[in-house]
């Protein structure tokens, strides 16, 4: 579909300047936007256009004169205007505006499409989409409304916001955006599942022991506690970006790869999950360690006495015929040891095995950093010996592809919009099947009579102590924990290799 028309709503801030609008230059760049493509920016904030294009150009590298010269052409195409976000005359200037655009560039009939990226504050969401609809929404074409997340607190909030977007604007005109669905590892699951069939057929309660989902940052909440604290870690990452990538590890096989076939597995799969109990839960706060302040010291918080977590492990339960009995443990935290997002599947042990001892076997996605699959296999030491060591069938994106570099997230996204194909965005019945899992713990988190026990962990650690023991508990088995994940790449040398081990 040809939109000539974006508009980036909230120009003015970190969202659109460190994610919109360098997604849009990677378009740009790549020839995805044709030529009658105009971008305009909006938002409250009055500034010249050269302080716009400052802004907006921040973040975005040009390395090399050819890039340099790209980026001055995708400034000719862009354009602000301020405005307010509550205020008719506001919206009906910005209109102007477009259809100025849209006589300029001699647009036919039919064709004055217009997409309306909103990268705002939830609060302000009705407001503009009302604004929208009454002053701006496309005459002479079709209309793209992005909702960027947070979709609501719980499922009262969010199907309420849904009430009010969806008497605004049709469903296949919104797409409510969550980044983590436009990442490559993600979209790489449906290929990973449906396309291999040694993979398909051991894909079930019979040959998996446990999937765990982890999401693990370095950083904690400088600078951001305020935001933070209103959202927690459960909201901020694990009601959107992990339990997506949980529905696309256990759907079913969708009938085609249709953006509605493809969701309709996703919210079956979605209805099977019961709400978390606090049982299945393991929460924790980071405090100060290693130079580093705790959660509760952080300037920017004003409730020093939150119980609000900054780290999470939530043990969630399908209840179908494919899954019964599975558990899926998913792990988020802030100031942790380590920085990556993964899904660890782990297998069943060998039936009646001759080989007693040996490590589960284990599919590992990495999502980030550095994109890669790999298959955690037991194999013959290599010489005179029998002893079985865990080695692995590696698949890394940076040795494998290093002639391809992987879009943003919201490049690959955004050129969906675009294209009209809603299969990597949340539907609304979708969206209210995922509260429905979260909403009953969150709840009784907020509770401030419930008295969640909420341990501590030092900044810069695995997490809570007690994480270990909340793993084993549900069949996690660590016996290949002196397996290291190979850091080399494939180029390198027999040399470079650590020498086996002396008989």
């Amino acid at each position: 579909m040809y939109i000539p028309h974006s508009v980036v709503l909230g120009a003015s801030g970190d969202l659109a300047k460190k994610k919109t609008y360098p997604a849009l230059f990677g378009l740009f760049r790549n020839g995805f936007l044709p030529e009658n493509t105009h971008i305009i920016g909006y938002a409250r904030t009055k500034m010249t256009h050269q302080d716009y294009l400052a802004r907006v150009t921040q973040y975005i590298k040009a390395p090399d004169d050819e890039t340099k010269q790209l980026l001055e052409d995708f400034t000719q195409i862009t354009s602000y205007r301020s405005g307010l976000y509550d205020d008719d005359a506001s919206w009906q200037a910005l209109d102007e505006c477009i259809r100025a655009s849209e006589a300029k560039r001699q647009l036919g009939s039919g064709r004055k499409h217009r997409v309306f990226y909103m990268a705002l504050p939830p609060s302000v969401f009705v407001p503009v989409a009302e604004g929208l609809k009454k002053n701006a929404y496309a005459q002479d074409g079709l209309t793209r409304l992005v909702v960027e997340k947070p979709f609501g607190m719980d499922t009262q909030s969010s199907n309420q916001l849904g009430r009010e977007l969806g008497a605004l604007f049709k469903e296949d005109e919104i797409y409510r955006i969550d980044h983590y669905l436009g990442k490559e590892m993600v979209k790489n699951v449906m290929m990973v599942r449906f396309a291999n069939i040694f993979f398909n057929q051991i894909w079930d309660r019979k040959y998996i022991d446990n999937v765990q989902i982890t999401f693990k940052e370095t950083i904690g909440t400088e600078g951001r506690g305020g935001y933070f604290d209103e959202f927690g870690v459960i909201r901020d990452v694990m009601q959107n970006h992990l339990l997506q990538v949980l529905s696309l590890i256990a759907m079913e096989r969708p009938i085609s790869t249709e953006s509605e076939a493809i969701r309709d597995e996703k919210v079956k799969v979605l209805k099977c999950i019961p709400p978390i109990v606090l049982e299945d839960a393991l929460l924790g706060q980071y405090v100060g360690a290693n130079g580093k302040p705790g959660y509760l010291e952080d300037d920017t918080l004003k409730n020093k006495q939150s119980r609000t977590p900054t780290f999470a492990a939530l043990t969630l339960w399908i209840q179908n015929e494919r899954w019964e009995g599975v558990p899926f443990i998913m792990k988020a935290g802030k100031a942790l040891n380590d920085a990556k997002v993964e899904v660890r599947i782990q297998f069943r042990n060998v039936a009646g095995s001759l080989y007693k001892g040996s490590p589960r076997n284990e599919l590992v996605l990495r999502v980030q950093p550095g994109e890669a699959v790999y298959v955690k296999f037991n194999n013959k030491q290599p010489g005179l010996s029998y002893q079985t060591i865990q080695s692995d069938l590696d698949l890394t994106y940076d040795s494998r592809y290093s002639n391809m570099k992987i879009p943003d997230a919201y490049e690959s996204l955004i050129l969906d919009v675009l294209r009209a194909d809603h299969s990597n965005f949340v539907r609304d019945d979708e969206l209210e099947a995922a509260w429905k899992i979260f909403t009953p713990l969150l709840h009784t988190i907020d509770n401030p009579t419930a008295k969640v026990p909420i341990t501590t962990y030092p900044y810069g650690s695995r997490g809570p102590a007690e994480l270990d023991g909340f793993v084993r508990r549900y069949g996690y088995d660590r016996s290949d924990e002196n397996y290291d994940w190979p850091v080399q790449s494939l180029s390198s040398t027999s040399e470079s290799a650590p020498p086996p081990p002396r008989l």
